[in-house]
């Protein structure tokens, strides 16, 4: 079932890319164009009759189309493309090159990823931990200040992080001046390790910020509601009759228990993120996959549209995949209910 959802993004991908095939019509008018002034550069060509001129640059956008495979029908060509965008196997990008130089669109988008990884994860990270703590501070403290000023910021989840990235940028950075406008590094980047290292520290603060603050309301008071409500089984009224301290009770007899919940909703939350991560990296300057699906958007580069989508499904796929194993982990009960429908 993952895997059929994994083929059918990534083929209306592919479809949405090519514009149901108006980008090939694009295509063939750029080769004509470009045949055309390659030729008409030429000095005997331009001797030739009127016909023979004709012939010959029809002749040479007819072996081109055919280099490119733009002489087989786009639905064809569709289904083709399929198999060679799940493999990365798509060849030269048409517009953007890596930082290296090369147009392998395997290699620009294998460039760009570590980079997404590493904002996306330490975002994540610090988002789930910090919602946790919080959330188990604040069900011991159900109807305090703190608890109700969290209560009225929880709709501010539904705002996206660029939007909170604009104003960050505009505070901390034009206003303030004490953080950079965007960017992984400084520019010019730092030679040695340690430098290079707090610079990218401190490059991430931004972006990092400005994720955790779209998600860690909204999953503060959700998880916070689960706590408490497992606060009040019999079975935990038990083991403080039995006089256990409250860190034991919290860990054994709540958080144990709350655990599969909560990471189903973390990963529903995990992909929001990263749907609206192309955006964000835009906003921030950031060099990851985000920004370069929206240059390549831009530059009507199919190719690397394609395989920067493929990477995102994988990533979406992935982290379901690992929910099922993280539930494993958490809830004996899966293990159970796994081997006994074998």
């Amino acid at each position: 079932m993952l895997a059929g959802s994994v083929v059918i993004g990534v083929y209306l991908a592919v479809l949405i890319a090519n514009m149901g095939g108006h980008v090939d019509e694009i295509r063939r008018g750029q080769i004509r164009e470009g045949v055309a002034m390659m030729v008409s550069m030429d000095q005997e060509f331009r001797r030739l009759p009127q016909e023979q001129r004709e012939s010959i640059i029809a002749d040479s956008v007819r072996i081109e189309e055919q280099r490119l495979g733009l002489d087989q029908p786009f639905i064809i060509r569709s289904v083709l493309y399929l198999g060679t965008a799940l493999s990365l196997n798509l060849g030269r990008a048409e517009q953007i090159t890596s930082d290296s130089g090369s147009r392998q669109v395997r290699l620009v988008i294998l460039e760009r990823l570590p980079s997404t990884l590493l904002l996306f994860a330490t975002a994540q990270i610090f988002l789930f931990f910090s919602a946790v703590i919080g959330a188990l501070f604040l069900s011991r403290r159900y109807g305090s200040r703190l608890d109700r000023t969290v209560v009225a910021l929880a709709p501010l989840s539904a705002a996206p992080p660029w939007f909170y990235g604009l104003f960050l940028i505009l505070i901390f950075a034009a206003v303030l001046g004490v953080m950079p406008f965007g960017g992984m590094v400084a520019a010019p980047p730092p030679r040695t390790t340690i430098p290079y290292i707090m610079s990218l520290l401190r490059h991430l603060v931004l972006p990092v910020s400005a994720i955790v603050i779209s998600g860690i309301f909204l999953a503060t008071y959700s998880w916070r509601t689960f706590f408490m409500i497992y606060s009040s089984e019999d079975y935990v009224d038990m083991a403080k009759a039995k006089g256990l301290t409250s860190g034991m009770i919290e860990r054994r007899y709540v958080l144990r228990p709350t655990m599969p919940t909560i990471v189903t909703s973390f990963a529903l939350l995990v992909i929001v993120l990263w749907q609206g991560g192309i955006i964000t990296e835009t906003v921030f300057n950031w060099p990851g996959l985000g920004q370069l699906i929206y240059r390549a958007i831009g530059f009507y580069d199919t190719p690397v549209i394609v395989g920067s989508v493929v990477i995102y499904a994988y990533l979406l796929a992935l982290t379901v995949f690992l929910l099922d194993f993280a539930y494993a982990l958490l809830d004996p009960r899966v293990k159970v209910g796994a081997g006994s429908g074998r």
